[in-house]
């Protein structure tokens, strides 16, 4: 009992109401998304449970014993058994290369009766829990070159696996981390690197290869000009030279990998990053008509329940990728503010949790936690209204899907059960 009143009484219970709030908005629009006026199925009629609103509102029943469990639990066990978490969700990236099965592409998938399970969204807690532990071990230091490798592969191996059951869009989940890292001690050169490889790949879909070389030429020699006459030695010259010219051979893999790696459906989503009128009926289809379904709510959309395009199923996938569209449409501009704040909400008030605990590990994981969510967040309605590229990532807590709802649940309170016993741990810095 003791236990029970202490958990209650620490729980950081502003989080656990923007989570709640998050998961009845998410449902209501689960429900919205596969209304249909002719045939409405109640929460009590027949046939219900077999709907994407029932069968979540199944999982988040389940949700709540899961957080239940959580909260019962020792804190230690997620700092002790950290590695074990971790290499179990290996195991089972593995199986389901096996024993899975496939769904639209992706072999990544447990079925069990009519429910499916996708261990490649449980992996993205059990890196984040790996990581804390190892952050957390005496002696590790970020600027450390051995360190930075033994980071990198555990980051590396889920992606690499989750790779081969061709899904990519939660493979790519895994770059977020690059923000704890950073937060961590990580030389701030690695994230200049990523933004510039980033940078150079847009550049490299917008230009053509000529002009991203002349630009990189003019670039290099205003810096050079710009450099104080006592720094322009052969050296410092050669070496400005040389990053221009990895960046020239970069620009020119990324051509050749669009071209022969990349899949034609992943090469066709990229182009309808650069041109929205590039395949309208196809692949352009989807992002052409979650903007017309956002546009069309205005300042106060249409009413809950009262939007046309979702209601004749004009949006593919607006239960799931393209959640957001129903937000748009039924609650308008003031809606989608709302659910953006909510959002913002909840990381602001994680990353001020994380800052107050007194271990390392419990804020490695709190940063950890931020980091996957605002990744989540960007790329999800990013997508939806047309500045990222399609590829298939859940929004936290509203798209329909039991394994995204429980990965993102279980990832979220085993922050705020070592946040509830923070004065516990032992501090680890």
């Amino acid at each position: 009992m003791k236990r029970e009143e202490q958990i209650s009484r620490n729980l950081d219970w502003v989080t656990v109401l923007i989570y709640i709030l998050c998961v009845v908005a998410g449902w209501l629009n689960i429900y919205a998304a596969i209304y249909n006026p002719e045939h409405p199925i109640w929460i009590f009629d027949d046939g219900f449970f077999d709907t994407n609103s029932g069968k979540q509102l199944i999982w988040i029943g389940t949700t709540v014993l899961l957080i239940i469990a959580i909260l019962v639990i020792d804190h230690r066990f997620y700092d002790t058994f950290a590695f074990p978490i971790y290499g179990f969700f290996l195991f089972m990236l593995l199986a389901v290369l096996v024993v899975g099965t496939e769904v639209k592409g992706s072999h990544s998938w447990f079925r069990i009766g009519s429910f499916q399970l996708q261990p490649a969204e449980f992996s993205k807690m059990a890196t984040c829990l790996a990581l804390a532990k190892y952050l957390s071990t005496p002696l590790t230091n970020l600027s450390r070159f051995k360190d930075q490798l033994n980071v990198a592969i555990i980051i590396a191996i889920p992606p690499i696996l989750i790779l081969a059951s061709n899904e990519t869009g939660v493979a790519l989940v895994f770059a977020s981390f690059l923000i704890l890292l950073y937060r961590e001690g990580l030389p701030g050169m690695y994230p200049a690197i990523f933004l510039a490889v980033v940078t150079l790949f847009i550049l490299s879909l917008i230009f053509e290869e000529w002009q991203i070389y002349i630009g990189l030429a003019v670039v290099s020699a205003l810096v050079v000009w710009a450099m104080p006459r006592y720094e322009r030695k052969t050296k410092n010259i050669l070496a400005i030279l040389g990053v221009a010219f990895c960046m020239g051979l970069f620009v020119t893999g990324v051509d050749w990998a669009i071209n022969n790696v990349l899949k034609e459906h992943q090469r066709n989503r990229i182009r309808v990053l650069v041109d929205p009128d590039f395949d309208r009926k196809k692949t352009g289809y989807n992002v052409r008509q979650a903007k017309i379904a956002i546009g069309s709510g205005g300042l106060l959309g249409k009413g809950y329940l009262q939007g046309t395009q979702t209601k004749f199923d004009f949006v593919p996938e607006q239960s799931t990728d393209f959640i957001f569209c129903t937000v748009g449409e039924e609650f308008g501009f003031a809606g989608s503010l709302t659910v953006v704040g909510l959002f913002i909400g909840l990381m602001l008030r994680l990353i001020y949790l994380a800052d107050r605990q007194k271990s390392r590990f419990a804020r490695v994981y709190g940063y950890g936690v931020v980091s996957i969510i605002f990744f989540h967040f960007l790329v999800n309605i990013g997508m939806t209204i047309g500045l990222m590229p399609v590829i298939g990532i859940p929004l936290p807590f509203f798209s329909y899907g039991g394994s995204s709802l429980w990965s993102f649940s279980i990832l979220l309170f085993i922050f705020l059960k070592l946040d509830a016993h923070r004065s516990q741990m032992l501090s680890r810095w």
